[in-house]
């Protein structure tokens, strides 16, 4: 392929939160290493709704996906099985929302956990969490550093040309203690330290990275309207590509043709959203 590409969605960020908190990425900012712009999700601003939309680059009212309750295998052209056609291997590391979209549905917790399917359409490895028993006091989210360290094993042992890797630690965060608050400042404070020794090693493996958030939250820890708290998150991007101007506000739905562009993959003629890295 043209590139290798990691994508790191870090769940319910608000861009609020990226700005003030996540030290390490405004400095590669800061410093000229690294590009950033505001991205805006599709509508409902709910989680499983801007997983289908950021693979698929179709709105919710589209792939159907109206929220969490609503998970299937969508059946709209995505960036796995764009990816695996022009001959690239794939990875995630993800919630487990994402193997049932892409690759499965319903998930079995035995079969799907982990697989590696080198002749798979659409996912090859995979490692997946389903935060099963998840509630107010109970984030049952796994440790961001194994998740981490996972997808940088599954790219190093079986060479993957696309990786994701999502985690919902902060959304989690978000939802249980809101967000002016000790406990918010230090857990996006401990991501950002967590996710900053990785990005040299995958950089130095030949990746671009970008980084970013599915969706906000407001100051009730609330998503899935029409705020721009609830909307706007931040958009990091790691690489040699040109892109916007800084105050452009990118639109969610232009992420999945700009990681086939990147990549040197086709784009499926339902994905209309613009690229917005270019060379």
């Amino acid at each position: 392929m043209q590139s290798k590409l990691l994508l790191i969605i870090l769940d319910g960020v608000p861009l609020r939160n990226w700005r003030r908190l996540f030290g390490n990425l405004e400095g590669w900012v800061e410093s000229g290493q690294a590009q950033t712009w505001v991205m805006r999700s599709v509508l409902p601003s709910i989680s499983a709704s801007c997983y289908a939309s950021i693979h698929t680059g179709v709105t919710p009212q589209e792939h159907g996906c109206t929220g969490n309750g609503n998970v299937f295998r969508l059946s709209h052209p995505d960036v796995f099985t764009a990816v695996r056609k022009a001959g690239g291997i794939t990875g995630a590391v993800t919630h487990s929302f994402w193997s049932e979209f892409f690759n499965r549905a319903p998930f079995d917790y035995v079969r799907d956990i982990e697989y590696d399917e080198p002749d798979s359409d659409t996912i090859n490895h995979g490692r997946f969490h389903t935060m099963t028993g998840y509630g107010l006091i109970n984030q049952m989210t796994p440790s961001d550093v194994d998740l981490f360290a996972t997808l940088t094993m599954l790219s190093a042992r079986h060479g993957l040309d696309y990786g994701i890797l999502h985690t919902c630690t902060l959304d989690s965060m978000g939802h249980r203690f809101f967000h002016d608050c000790q406990e918010m400042d230090h857990a996006c404070a401990v991501m950002d330290e967590m996710l900053a020794p990785f990005i040299p090693k995958w950089l130095a493996m030949g990746y671009e990275v970008i980084v970013t958030a599915d969706h906000g939250q407001d100051a009730r820890g609330h998503h899935g309207g029409n705020s721009d708290l609830q909307r706007e998150v931040a958009l990091y991007y790691f690489g040699s590509a040109r892109g916007p101007d800084p105050d452009t506000v990118l639109d969610q739905l232009q992420l999945a043709p700009t990681i086939l562009s990147r990549l040197g993959a086709p784009i499926p003629d339902t994905m209309k959203g613009s690229s917005f890295l270019a060379g």
